[in-house]
């Protein structure tokens, strides 16, 4: 059995494919570079594609809600310790528009005087604390007042600028 290692594998219009074929089962097609770098990916049932691009998370952080300290990051610049129970995370990379979803979640170390914290975009509409370069995070303890979470990890779903 020979072994064939290339790094691209174009069809006759310039689109990269790639389909590994195991016993005649014909699985993980991808293709692509038909539109500004676009990929699709032919998803479950073989019938429907998605674009790779698309689907990719934009953004994540971890960090620590009481000092912005940012424990690991990608297409973050920085993270501002507002004030208690807020922190501005600001990005890398623009977003396209403020219509990006943002996924916020908590750790806390329960201790004899702290409940629990919820994580959420600080915005009385929806859209007030988004803006294309950084999003504003408030931070919630269980009984109704702000606080800061032990540590809060955050990411972003859209489309980059």
């Amino acid at each position: 059995m020979s072994t064939i290692k290339v790094t691209n594998i174009n069809d006759t219009s310039n689109n990269v494919s790639l389909v590994t074929d195991n016993a005649g089962i014909k699985t993980d097609k991808l293709t692509g570079n038909s539109t500004a770098g676009s990929i699709s990916v032919v998803g479950e049932g073989n019938s429907t594609t998605t674009n790779l691009q698309q689907g990719l998370s934009k953004l994540f952080a971890k960090f620590q809600g009481d000092n912005a300290s940012v424990n690991d990051s990608f297409n973050v610049s920085s993270v501002d310790d507002d004030n208690t129970g807020y922190n501005g995370v600001n990005f890398t990379n623009n977003m396209a528009a403020i219509h990006y979803a943002t996924h916020s979640t908590t750790a806390h170390n329960y201790g004899s005087s702290n409940d629990g914290v919820s994580s959420a975009v600080a915005s009385s509409d929806g859209e007030a604390g988004m803006t294309t370069s950084s999003v504003q995070l408030s931070h919630l303890q269980s009984g109704g007042s702000n606080g800061d979470p032990t540590a809060v990890h955050v990411t972003i779903d859209g489309d980059l600028a």
